[in-house]
């Protein structure tokens, strides 16, 4: 980890060391690196967090093309919210037994996997990334109240929209299809998630 890395790590650290569940949301637009940086964080803080990602909250497959929204996969509204807000409540609940078990998701698949990730009782922090942590709209204005620190990924947009095509493309889609999708769906919800930056506790710029 470089210097930056070190102290997003002890400040992590610190929150893991309040004694009770802590919750610590990483936010920004697609391909900022929110899922790069939570699970060096939770690399880095070993057995004391565990990686809890929005993205298992994905909608399967089968009913966005139900609704009609496979063309808008990624967006607000194809995903559960309220579930990912009930988890989320079900982590900081000190009388909650445990260990509690989360969705992850599958990206050679391109869908939510049910139960993919344990979170034990003694686990003091709960790192969870994902694009729409900060919004105030709908189910999703539940997440806020309930994450102890949100950090806002800042990316280089060139860089991050390069890194978005590269990754559509190393899971399937041609290139022609990736540029599009990024120009279009993926970029109208990095502009909305843009919005709600100042909502965060802390921006971290990438280099």
């Amino acid at each position: 980890m470089d210097t930056s890395d070190i102290a997003l790590a002890d400040r992590a650290r610190r929150l893991a060391a309040d004694g009770d569940r802590r919750i610590l949301g990483i936010a920004g637009p697609p391909g900022a690196g929110k899922s790069t940086m939570a699970a060096r964080i939770v690399d880095e803080l070993g057995g004391l967090a565990v990686l809890v990602p929005m993205d298992g909250f994905h909608l399967a497959g089968a009913e966005l093309e139900r609704l009609g929204r496979s063309g808008r996969k990624g967006a607000p509204d194809t995903f559960d919210a309220s579930g990912y807000a009930a988890l989320l409540a079900r982590l900081r609940n000190p009388r909650e037994p445990g260990p509690v078990y989360a969705p992850a998701f599958d990206r050679a698949l391109e869908e939510p996997v049910a139960g993919s990730v344990c979170v034990p009782r003694e686990i003091p922090l709960v790192v969870t990334e994902g694009n729409y942590l900060l919004l105030d709209e709908g189910p999703w204005a539940a997440v806020r109240g309930l994450l102890d620190e949100v950090w806002f990924v800042d990316a280089d947009p060139r860089e991050r929209v390069s890194g978005l095509v590269e990754r559509h493309v190393r899971f399937g889609k041609s290139r022609a299809h990736a540029e599009r999708w990024v120009a279009g769906s993926d970029e109208r919800n990095a502009r909305l998630i843009e919005r709600y930056r100042d909502r965060a506790d802390l921006v971290v710029r990438r280099q």
